[in-house]
């Protein structure tokens, strides 16, 4: 297998389009916008400015890929917007972004499967709750939402453990692949003019007063620019104290949770949802589009932003919750653990906020939801940008991106004779658990925006993330891997 793999400096791919630099100096000439953060909502944000061509537009990651905080350990789910505060503008994004995520997701080849939620209720506070959530459900413009009795609530969930006194069934919920789709946008942004800089973590802010440009202190030297957005995630509220504002402070919100083997599919038809509480939506149970099943996540309020780790406790408490839920869950194979950092605020909406006279944009307080509102996100901060000063110029229609499906309702390509017989690469099968080829391990380290890691490869191929967790295929991938970065 031969192939261009991730190397240091500029990887381009035709005229036209931008560049993924991962080392050396930055560009001396000024970019009019800079996006701090390539997480879902920066690589969104990204890709909606890369509309118009006018506007020199720069991505900056503190790490080595796209999605590599927040955006790549959360629960997946793409949400209507039902339980949102009426009203807020957390709200009306995310009902908008639902729309928008839904068609681009479409048009694209992010797996998505719409299995609906149920929110249940396991004691008579809970189920006296229901109804105010079906009121907010429909204050939210989500008219679909209606009662289960315990007798409808088993016969759609069979598996579900005794207790249970009813339900609220929410269609129009959805599980998405959460790493997808910011490599989609990110993609999309770079082939289109946007610069992506990876390793260049941004440690200090100067000027942008007067009109003047503003000067980034990186990690990979200055980077000078006349706008600068703030996507920074769990790390936004420190970049907004660089430009002397303190409008909010990021609370770390660990979530740990259980990810279960493919076996366990058949037990759980629905996203499982408790009634829930101020801390968040609660310790749910959902499939995901890669076929397996996920319990958590937990709901862990810590001082430190890189804990990421997973704890006995963590992971004992979410078995103690789903063994209620879902007992038989608890008798299937665990394939793998994860925690993530969730960006709370002491807001209970986002923090998006223009500063006209700083020629910048805080984008802040993205919670859980961000995943579905990280269109509708973009085209509002356009849209600040716009209304405080920045000429955007005309827009464009972009080219459209087509992402490996990787979801469990499509057929690897080793299964589609036809894509062997064009290329026997396909028929190559190195990860046995997922099916991955080496075919599809070698488009994946050709990419616009290849992986740096071989984490980073799986997110993109599933290669190493089935049963076994790489103990069969880890080897190989890692030679091919290797193979391409020489």
């Amino acid at each position: 297998m031969t192939a261009p793999g991730p190397r240091e400096g500029s990887v381009t791919a035709g005229p036209g389009e931008g560049s993924v630099t991962v080392a050396g100096p930055l560009p001396v000439r000024p970019y009019d916008v800079t996006v701090v953060g390539a997480g879902v909502v920066g690589a969104a944000l990204a890709r909606e400015l890369a509309r118009h061509p006018r506007l020199r537009v720069a991505l900056v990651e503190a790490q080595d890929d796209v999605g590599q905080g927040t955006s790549k350990a959360n629960t997946a789910i793409l949400h209507t917007g039902f339980d949102a505060v009426p009203g807020s503008l957390e709200a009306r994004l995310v009902r908008e972004g639902h729309r928008l995520l839904s068609a681009y997701a479409a048009e694209s080849g992010i797996p998505v499967e719409p299995v609906g939620a149920l929110l249940v209720a396991w004691d008579e506070d809970q189920l006296a709750a229901l109804p105010g959530l079906a009121d907010k459900a429909r204050r939210n413009a989500h008219d679909g939402v209606r009662p289960l009795d315990a007798a409808e609530l088993y016969a759609r969930e069979p598996h579900l453990g005794p207790g249970a006194l009813g339900a609220l069934h929410v269609p129009g919920e959805s599980v998405i692949c959460p790493w997808t789709t910011p490599l989609a946008y990110a993609t999309q942004a770079v082939r289109h003019g946007v610069d992506l800089h990876l390793g260049c973590r941004v440690e200090s802010v100067t000027g942008g007063t007067g009109g003047g440009h503003q000067v980034l202190g990186t990690t990979r030297g200055p980077l000078h620019t006349r706008w600068l957005v703030n996507a920074a995630g769990l790390h936004a509220d420190t970049l907004d104290r660089m430009r002397g504002h303190e409008d909010f402070t990021v609370t770390p919100r660990r979530g740990q949770l259980l990810v279960f083997d493919t076996f366990a599919r058949d037990l759980v038809r629905h996203i499982l949802l408790p009634v829930p509480t101020a801390l968040g939506k609660g310790v749910l149970v959902a499939p995901t589009v890669h076929g397996n099943v996920l319990l958590g996540p937990t709901a862990e309020d810590l001082d430190d932003r890189t804990a990421t780790g997973t704890t006995a406790e963590g992971l004992a408490g979410l078995r103690e919750k789903g063994r209620r839920v879902l007992p038989a869950l608890l008798e299937e194979e665990v394939t793998a653990v994860y925690a993530g950092l969730r960006a709370a605020t002491e807001h209970d909406d986002y923090r998006i906020t223009a500063h006209p006279g700083q020629a910048y944009v805080t984008v802040g307080g993205i919670r859980s939801t961000g995943l579905t509102a990280s269109l509708a996100i973009a085209a509002h901060v356009r849209d600040l940008l716009a209304d405080s000063g920045l000429a955007l110029g005309p827009a464009r229609d972009l080219e459209p991106v087509h992402m490996p499906r990787l979801g469990r309702t499509t057929p690897r390509p080793c299964r589609v004779p036809e894509r062997v017989a064009a290329d026997p690469e396909y028929g190559v099968v190195v990860c046995p658990c997922e099916q991955v080829s080496r075919g599809e391990i070698r488009d994946a380290l050709a990419t616009t925006v290849p992986p740096r890691s071989l984490d980073g490869l799986r997110r993109r191929t599933r290669a190493r993330a089935g049963r076994c967790q790489g103990d069969t295929c880890g080897a190989a991938v890692r030679e091919l891997f290797e193979q391409a970065r020489r």
